[in-house]
């Protein structure tokens, strides 16, 4: 199996890499990225060439993994389109236009994307699910905590667990950033994104009552979780067939 890794010279890029050459099925990796650094002493293990854009790779691959950045979500649907490459989308805060382009690509190719690339966010998402499900009138905050490089807010990953609620309560709405003078609405989730540090990523799901609170928190301690599970999701996406597949199905086998 030869992978491309879009966004290659970035931390997830990085570990990515790092996490493929663990893999012995893995024969050949691609790196792509615009600000690709020059390798003197030839190029690392297993990369057989290197792009600063996907369409000036020369071979053929079998997957395509993105960890760049959403503005780049049009010229890598296209290219996964275009090539009828299996796509792992790992990028975050992307417009309602770009998941869009997604959705579109997913009925050409066989697209896997998730809000959080983690097995244990998965997890977590499920167990808020149920205990929402259980606790009909509780109120719920879910505070996200990430480095002060991260250019998004909220994360990709506090929506995504705010998706799980809705799952259990589909009434319930999104409230992110609040200000000013207001009282909480009783269908209302907040978001409240917290920035300092190196630190990875912090989410914590509050589920409360007049009687009693649930708490579900998740940290990762390295980026490594996320590159496992981008490889996870590579190995479960070759030779799919097109369609738009995630982490839950992932865990499911579907």
């Amino acid at each position: 199996m030869k992978v491309i890794i879009h966004g290659a010279s970035g931390r997830m890029g990085n570990a990515v890499y790092t996490a493929l050459c663990k893999e012995n099925d893995v024969t050949g990796i691609a790196f792509v990225d615009k600000f690709m650094p020059d390798y003197p002493l030839g190029l690392p293990q297993k990369v057989t060439e290197t792009a600063l854009e996907l369409t000036l790779l020369k071979e053929d691959y079998d997957v395509l993994v993105d960890f760049s950045n959403h503005v780049t979500t049009l010229p890598v649907t296209n290219f996964a389109i275009d090539k009828k490459i299996p796509t792992v989308i790992c990028t975050t805060g992307q417009t309602e236009d770009e998941l869009t382009l997604i959705k579109q690509a997913s009925k050409k190719t066989a697209i896997f994307y998730s809000g959080n690339m983690s097995v244990g966010v998965a997890v977590l998402g499920n167990a808020v699910k149920n205990a929402v499900l259980a606790m009909k009138d509780a109120e719920i905050e879910i505070i996200e905590t990430h480095h002060d490089k991260k250019l998004d807010a909220p994360s990709g990953t506090a929506l995504m667990l705010a998706d799980f609620v809705k799952e259990a309560r589909p009434e319930m709405t999104v409230l992110t950033g609040r200000n000013g003078f207001m009282k909480k609405q009783k269908d209302e989730i907040g978001i409240s994104s917290i920035r300092y540090g190196s630190i990875v990523g912090i989410h914590e799901v509050i589920i409360s009552t007049d009687t009693e609170t649930l708490s579900f928190k998740h940290q990762a301690h390295t980026r490594a979780v996320f590159a496992d599970g981008a490889v996870a999701a590579v190995k479960y996406l070759f030779n799919k067939s097109a369609g738009l597949y995630d982490m839950k199905m992932l865990l499911s086998g579907k």
